[in-house]
Formats: C-alpha cells, sequence, structure tokens
C-alpha cells in the first residue's frame, strides 16, 4: 500500500459500533486505541470485523499539542 498519508499506524480492530448510516471503528495500535468514524458501507466493502488487521491512516492539515 503506497499512499500520501504520513501517520500510518497498524493494528487490531477491537470493535465495530455501526449506527444507521456510519460506523466507530476502533482499533488498537498497541497500547493506543483510535477511532475511525467511517460509513457502513466502507466498512461492508472492506469486510471488516473484529480481530482483524488494519491500519488507522491519518491526513489532516493540522496537528495539535497539548500537555497537562
Amino acid at each position: 500500500m503506497k499512499i500520501s498519508a504520513r501517520n500510518i499506524l497498524k493494528g487490531t480492530i477491537v470493535e465495530i459500533v455501526k449506527g444507521a448510516t456510519t460506523s466507530h471503528v476502533r482499533i488498537d495500535t498497541g497500547g493506543s486505541v483510535v477511532t475511525a468514524s467511517i460509513t457502513n458501507e466502507a466498512v461492508a466493502d472492506l469486510k471488516l470485523e473484529k480481530g482483524k488487521q488494519a491500519y488507522a491512516v491519518i491526513k489532516a492539515s493540522d496537528v495539535m499539542v497539548g500537555i497537562d
């Protein structure tokens, strides 16, 4: 897979919560869990399911930094 996004996190799908049109896909990246909001159609097309490996691909024009 070659894409232009610089932030690619490999992990395992731990949960998929389907709504009326959109699903929340939770991916454990090895200690942190990233949640993606994608269409139900995309979940079906990619054949996503709990336990399957997947990538969280993050493409953003802005990244914020926070501290405690």
